[in-house]
């Protein structure tokens, strides 16, 4: 079991590489090595749903107040937004991939 600040991330011994790029979004210690298209994808994963205008990636979900808005940089997720996603991760605490926090229940 994974854990971060006391949240669980995903159980089991085998962490798949959703679970792997979620803990190394909540970690803040590799915010500029994030990929724009597997930010994408996890924030998918976790119940969000995506609408695209040009460059622009919005996600939202209907128990989160806050709309993240994203936009590539050469192939990677700005940094500054990456820092925004791990707020709104933890603050709804939507920290674990298979379970309630993801909603897929």
């Amino acid at each position: 079991m994974l854990r971060h600040r006391g949240a669980v991330l995903v159980e089991g011994s085998a962490l798949s590489r959703t679970a792997k790029l979620l803990a190394k979004v909540l970690s803040g210690n590799s915010d500029a090595n994030i990929g724009f298209n597997e930010l994408c994808n996890l924030l998918q994963r976790l119940g969000f749903t995506m609408r695209v205008h040009g460059s622009h990636h919005t996600f939202e979900r209907p128990d989160v107040r806050e709309l993240i808005g994203l936009q590539p940089e050469s192939g990677a997720a700005k940094q500054y937004q990456v820092r925004q996603v791990r707020r709104i991760l933890l603050k709804y605490r939507l920290t674990h991939i298979g379970g309630r926090g993801d909603g897929s229940q």
